[in-house]
C-alpha cells in the first residue's frame, strides 16, 4: 500500500469547514476539563507543545473512522502522547460489549513515565 503525501492534510477540523467550530469547542474543553480522556490522569496546562504531557484535543471516534470533526460529543481533552499512542484506533473498555459500541478509550498502556523523561538522556 502506497502512502500519499497528502495523508493527514486537508482535515476538516484543521483547514476546512469545521475549523471554527473545532476551535470554539477546543476552548470550551480546555476551560472545563482537567483529566485526560484516554489515560484518566490529570492534564497539566503549564506544559506546552511539544512536551509529551501537553494538552491537546482527541477525537473519540477518529475522523478516519467516521467520527465528526468538530462535534463536542466527539472531542475530549488528552495528553499529547496519549493521543499519539491512540492514533486512529477505536479502543474498547473491558467487559461485555456490543460490536458497534465504544465503551471506553482509557485502557491504553503507558510505556514511558513522561514526568521523569528527559530528552536525550537515558
Amino acid at each position: 500500500m502506497e502512502r500519499s503525501d497528502t495523508v493527514g492534510r486537508n482535515r476538516p477540523d484543521q483547514d476546512g469547514t469545521h475549523r471554527l467550530a473545532f476551535e470554539r469547542n477546543k476552548k470550551k474543553i480546555f476551560a472545563t476539563q482537567e483529566v485526560c480522556g484516554i489515560c484518566g490522569k490529570p492534564v497539566d496546562f503549564s506544559y506546552k507543545y511539544p512536551h509529551p504531557l501537553s494538552a491537546c484535543i482527541d477525537h473519540i471516534i477518529p475522523i478516519a473512522k467516521g467520527g465528526h470533526p468538530s462535534d463536542m460529543d466527539n472531542l475530549q481533552l488528552a495528553h499529547w502522547t496519549c493521543n499519539r499512542m491512540k492514533s486512529d484506533k477505536l479502543v474498547r473498555g473491558k467487559g461485555p460489549q456490543k460490536s458497534t459500541e465504544i465503551l471506553s478509550n482509557r485502557v491504553l498502556p503507558h510505556s514511558i513515565d513522561w514526568i521523569k523523561y528527559r530528552h536525550g538522556k537515558s
